[in-house]
């Protein structure tokens, strides 16, 4: 698990403040990693040229767990979306919205992130698109 402090980029507008967590280069496609960032575990995904992040936190198993799961795609409303699958109960959240596809009261955190340069930033939770 990565951890590092988080960046002085932040200013006083809404614009998060971003922490590196790694090089885009040590993710592999279709995987995931945890980084501790500001104290949380972050699950950080490279899926479809794309990086998203979310909690790492399962609520389901109340086990730190989203970065081991598995992803992949479905569509939804004729539209291509990304998924991660827990590796414990197989529960799979919505890699842009953290909304778990079985249950859509259940959800998980979701960051803002960003690749730039070989290096993953993530900024605040929040529950927008990822970028």
């Amino acid at each position: 698990m990565t951890q590092l402090a988080p960046s002085t980029h932040a200013n006083s507008t809404s614009i998060p403040s971003w922490t590196p967590v790694c090089k885009l280069s040590e993710i592999l496609p279709g995987g995931g990693v945890c980084a501790l960032v500001g104290g949380r575990q972050v699950a950080v995904f490279r899926v479809a040229g794309r990086v998203f992040a979310l909690s790492n936190f399962d609520p389901f198993t109340r086990a730190n767990v989203l970065s081991r799961g598995l992803t992949g795609s479905y569509t939804s409303e004729g539209q291509e979306r990304y998924k991660v699958a827990s590796p414990l109960l197989k529960h799979a959240f919505d890699l842009e919205t953290g909304v778990c596809l079985s249950d859509p009261a259940v959800s998980v955190p979701v960051y803002a992130a960003r690749s730039e340069e070989d290096r993953i930033w993530i900024g605040e939770a929040w529950t927008g698109l990822a970028d």
